[in-house]
């Protein structure tokens, strides 16, 4: 297996690591780069993720690059059209040939003396070791290898398949099958209504609490007309804008007037349900919205699935698993051919891959993270996170672009190395929160394990779109949280 020696070494051939590489290609395209990737496909986790009726869960006008329009009429998209596009847009931009596949990064050295990473990686054939000045993770934070698995009494006993949705078997019939589905997050929300259609005999979706839900509709009407009146490009430049601007308001008034906000979904759901259908206690958090994130449900599927009778939900824990079902604690048999345990995800950070600076390893959840992308104390080194009320794809392109500016000035100023310093100020807290602060069990299964956000800027992640354009746009960038170091060497990495 070829070494490889680059500017810039991108971890993961995801969404955020296409955007990356489209953006390299026509910002700073004398810069040399690499994309490595565990997986044989391209796609991320439109390539990983099978499960019936997987979707986005926001928009396709801001999940899709703003480089290269998303001209469909469904604004909710199906995962076979984005692992579509993903890969078009890889086609397009001509980045396949950098991509390399099935090697898993496992960790990734910095020398100050050279100033470059070293990143070794496991392929078939054994290990390889690259070299660049630049790492670039985009990995996101689920983990790949395995999902949440909660260990329910008697699963031993169950004569039927237990399925975890991470790792769904496409042999799997469940065509005249009694499903209970284990769970109320978007995983489940989604898998209800698509089993229903593939012909399940019933679903339940069993749920230790209820989540947000709001309802959307599958195409943008708006969208249509603009696309009929507009050129593409100017016309997914409007919804857009109409998207982030309802997104980013919604949220904001949630937050401010978190009790108005439960009423409105709270009636939304209302509407979408059988007359006289129990709200409480099937449709009733105990939480705040955007406490945890809210479930798109569009176009009413999972409400018509329950008021057709085909699914039902159950606010209930499991008490035991049994031969043919699950007995919950409230005392209800839940009979089942199948059991999916749609009971999460598992968070990780930088990809599990081991970073060390000189030899000294760096210990991510002691650190913070600077304008939300690069890590205190460590060089030329990015880890692209999304947003969590918003579409992944807005803060990934603010990342990517942001970073391509990076690398110019390093390049145009004879500058080797870019490294945060965290100072957090004389009143502030040095420990610091969570980057991604939330209630949701995912992330605090995880929250020892991530870095850390400060209280000011640029080590606040603000979860708003609009403040993040405004500062992530500069190309200013003696800030003074930014420590450089000049080049040891001017000449381009050969191609």
């Amino acid at each position: 297996m070829k070494s490889l020696h680059v500017d810039v070494l991108v971890i993961g051939a995801g969404l955020s690591g296409i955007d990356l590489a489209c953006r390299m290609t026509t910002m700073v395209p004398d810069h040399t780069f690499a994309i490595l990737e565990s997986r044989e496909a391209s796609g991320g986790t439109w390539d990983l993720f099978r499960y019936p009726g997987i979707r986005s869960d926001s928009d396709m006008y801001t999940l899709s690059f703003p480089f290269r329009p998303w001209t469909h009429p469904k604004s909710i998209a199906d995962g076979d059209s984005i692992l579509t596009y993903l890969r078009d847009t890889v086609a397009d931009y001509g980045i396949e040939d950098r991509i390399h596949y099935g090697q898993r990064v496992i960790s990734a050295s910095w020398s100050s003396t050279t100033q470059q990473w070293s990143v070794r990686a496991e392929t078939e054939d054994g290990l390889v070791e690259h070299t660049a000045s630049f790492v670039y993770l985009a990995t996101g934070y689920y983990d790949y290898d395995s999902g949440h698995v909660v260990d329910f009494p008697g699963r031993g006993d169950f004569a039927g398949e237990v399925v975890h949705p991470q790792f769904w078997p496409q042999d799997l019939d469940v065509n005249g099958k009694r499903i209970v589905v284990i769970g109320s997050g978007a995983t489940a929300i989604t898998l209800v209504p698509a089993l229903v259609e593939q012909g399940a005999a019933h679903v339940t979706m069993l749920q230790r609490s209820p989540t947000w839900l709001i309802s959307l509709r599958g195409s943008d009407v708006v969208a249509k007309a603009a696309f009929g009146l507009l050129p593409p490009r100017v016309a997914h430049r409007v919804i857009r804008a109409k998207n982030v601007g309802f997104n980013v308001g919604s949220y904001q008034f949630a937050r401010r007037f978190p009790k108005v906000a439960a009423a409105v979904l709270t009636k939304g759901v209302q509407r979408a349900l059988p007359t006289g259908y129990a709200v409480q206690p099937h449709f009733a958090p105990r939480y705040a919205p955007w406490d945890q994130r809210l479930c798109v449900v569009p176009d009413d599927d999972l409400f018509a699935a329950v008021s057709s009778g085909w699914a039902d939900i159950v606010t209930d824990t499991v008490e035991r698993i049994e031969p043919h079902g699950i007995r919950t604690t409230g005392g209800v048999a839940l009979d089942a051919d199948v059991i999916v345990t749609a009971t999460g995800l598992r968070m990780t950070a930088a990809g599990k891959i081991h970073l060390d600076v000189d030899g000294e390893p760096v210990r991510i959840n002691e650190g913070h993270v600077y304008k939300g992308l690069m890590l205190s104390d460590v060089p030329n080194l990015a880890w692209c996170v999304g947003y969590i009320n918003n579409s992944w794809t807005l803060r990934a392109d603010l990342s990517a672009k942001w970073t391509c500016r990076l690398l110019k000035h390093l390049r145009d100023n004879d500058l080797g190395t870019a490294t945060p310093r965290y100072d957090p100020g004389p009143d502030a807290d040095r420990e610091g929160t969570p980057i991604i602060d939330m209630s949701s069990g995912y992330i605090q299964r995880a929250a020892d394990t991530l870095p850390k956000q400060g209280t000011r800027r640029p080590w606040v992640l603000k979860q708003n779109y609009v403040l993040d354009l405004l500062s992530m746009s500069t190309r200013r960038f003696d800030d003074g949280h930014l420590e450089f170091a000049r080049s040891r060497t001017r000449a381009l990495t050969p191609q």
